[in-house]
This record gives structure tokens, C-alpha cells and sequence, in this order.
């Protein structure tokens, strides 16, 4: 059974929706992943959105792009978390995506990243999770140390070499 649904409007997201998905593999969380327009396929999409408790999913990850409608309609029709994630568009460079995410009415939240924030939607959503799941935290730390470590490994790597040779 899936623990988290990563939906999107349109297959053009799949490059930053991919990014979730992978961190979720990671972590070895179970997701399911599809592509549901909320505008094209209203129908569909609410049987998907009304369905996904269900079919066990704890924590629905959603990006759009432009009017941005899909995490705020998960989030209307989904009890329980929603992260909508904002697609940079060609047109206002994803700033009307975020705000139609962000700007939600009062009862009706979306937990909102940045534009394009495909991998800290998946970190984000593991987060939910391992509140309830002590082995997943016990790899959410592990994977923060992990990022420590390379920060420091770089650091060490330009006070060894310059910043003129550091590659």
C-alpha cells in the first residue's frame, strides 16, 4: 500500500516531480506517481483525490504550474497533508504558481516549497512520516549527516587547494 501520492497537471513536471520520487526510493517510502489534470480531467481527478485515503496514502505531493489549482484541490478533497510543490513557468517565472499555492483560503492548507523544490517536497513528506516511523527518522538523520559531511568535506577541500583550483 502507497504512503504517498505524487501527482502532476503535466508530464513537462516530471523532470522536478522525478526529484521527490527518487528521495522517497531513497528513504524506501512507498509512493504511487501519476499524472491528473484538475482543468482537463475534473472527473478523474476526483475520484483519484477522493480515493487516496483508501488506498493508504498519508501524504499527497502535488505540482503545477501556472493557475496551480491541483495541491490546493488535493488539499479540499484530502484530509490529511498536502505539499504543493510550484513549477517555474515561461511566463511569470513560477511566482504565479507559488502564489496560487501559498494563497490558501483559511481551512483549507497547503504545505508549499519553493519553485521547483521538487527534493524538499520528498524530504518534506519523509519528515510527516517519520514522525510515526522511528526507522525512518533514524535515516532522515542519517541523511542530514550526510549533507554535513559534505559540507565540511568541501570546506576542507578549499582551504587544501584555493579557491583559484578548487573544482
Amino acid at each position: 500500500m502507497a504512503k504517498v501520492a505524487i501527482v502532476m497537471g503535466s508530464d513537462s513536471d516530471m523532470p522536478i516531480m522525478k526529484k521527490a520520487a527518487e528521495f522517497l526510493d531513497q528513504m524506501g517510502i512507498d509512493f504511487e506517481m501519476t499524472i491528473i489534470s484538475a482543468h482537463r480531467e475534473p472527473d478523474i481527478f476526483f475520484e483519484w483525490a477522493k480515493g487516496a485515503k483508501d488506498r493508504g496514502v498519508k501524504v499527497i505531493i502535488a505540482g503545477a504550474g501556472k493557475a496551480a489549482h491541483l495541491p490546493g484541490m488535493c488539499a479540499a478533497l484530502f484530509p490529511m497533508p498536502v505539499i504543493g510543490i510550484p513549477m517555474k513557468t515561461s511566463d511569470l517565472g513560477g511566482v504565479d504558481s507559488l502564489y496560487s499555492i501559498v494563497q490558501m483560503p483559511s481551512g483549507i492548507p497547503v504545505a508549499t516549497v519553493a519553485i521547483n523544490g521538487g527534493l524538499n517536497a520528498g524530504i518534506l513528506a519523509a519528515k510527516i512520516l517519520a514522525t510515526s516511523d522511528e526507522k525512518l527518522l533514524e535515516k532522515l538523520e542519517a541523511y542530514s549527516e550526510e549533507m554535513k559531511q559534505s559540507v565540511v568535506e568541501k570546506a576542507e577541500k578549499l582551504d587544501k587547494v584555493g579557491y583559484k583550483d578548487y573544482e
